[in-house]
């Protein structure tokens, strides 16, 4: 199993209902995904850290084939309920997942890396399993430049949701591509606005730990 804090399991297992009703965004993530990824619609595509399966859903009718994995049986439940018939939800270990050297074409983790203890082990296991000339896309907020910028956000992020373990700079997330030889082909960062009640909220974010949270809010509602 995913070696995760019983945060992660607990922030999502209880919020799963909410988590799904937000990643119904099925049409502009599919628009997105036509714009950065170049599809045959054959490809066999692993998507890391499913969660509701949002991700997998948009995928599913660009390609042959969707295999998503989390470690939280709720989300996973919450995803099958609306996967299509080339959509396999899967609770799994990130780290260690049950599919052989090369297996997939296109590789995938969106908003995943920064609830991963050791994200550098769940990359190199996305690029074990992807096949050579295959894809790998990354998706995940990332924390500035500037270091102590860096620090507050990740110490308003954590005590927002106990579940994050560290918001990864552009620098950071090169780095680990660097170390498993990956050619970054394409980049984007878009800046999304956010409106802090319901940030809260996802993240089942109540009481005292909400008003302790959004007193370290960093200035504006932008990420």
């Amino acid at each position: 199993r995913w070696s995760l804090s019983d945060a992660v399991r607990k922030r999502f297992g209880e919020t799963a209902e909410l988590v799904a009703q937000q990643d119904r965004r099925t049409a502009a993530t599919q628009e997105r995904l036509r714009h950065l990824l170049t599809l045959t619609g054959e490809e066999r595509a692993l998507v890391l850290g499913t969660g509701a399966g949002a991700f997998a859903i948009a995928l599913a009718p660009l390609v042959r084939e969707v295999i998503g994995v989390d470690i939280v049986p709720e989300l996973v439940e919450e995803g099958r309920k609306r996967a299509p018939a080339n959509v396999k939800l899967v609770e799994a270990d990130a780290t260690a997942l049950p599919y052989g050297r090369g297996s997939f074409d296109l590789v995938c983790t969106a908003r995943t890396l920064h609830h991963v203890p050791r994200p550098e082990l769940a990359l190199a296991e996305m690029n074990r399993l992807l096949r050579p000339g295959g894809t790998m896309l990354v998706a995940d907020q990332l924390a500035p430049v500037d270091s102590l910028a860096a620090i507050e956000l990740n110490r308003f992020e954590r005590a927002r949701d106990p579940s994050t373990t560290r918001i990864l700079a552009d620098v950071d997330l090169r780095g680990l591509f660097d170390a498993n030889s990956l050619v970054l082909r394409h980049a984007e960062i878009i800046r999304e606005e956010r409106d802090l009640e319901r940030y809260f909220d996802l993240a089942g974010c109540h009481g005292d730990e909400r008003e302790r949270a959004r007193a370290l809010a960093p200035h504006g509602a932008s990420a």
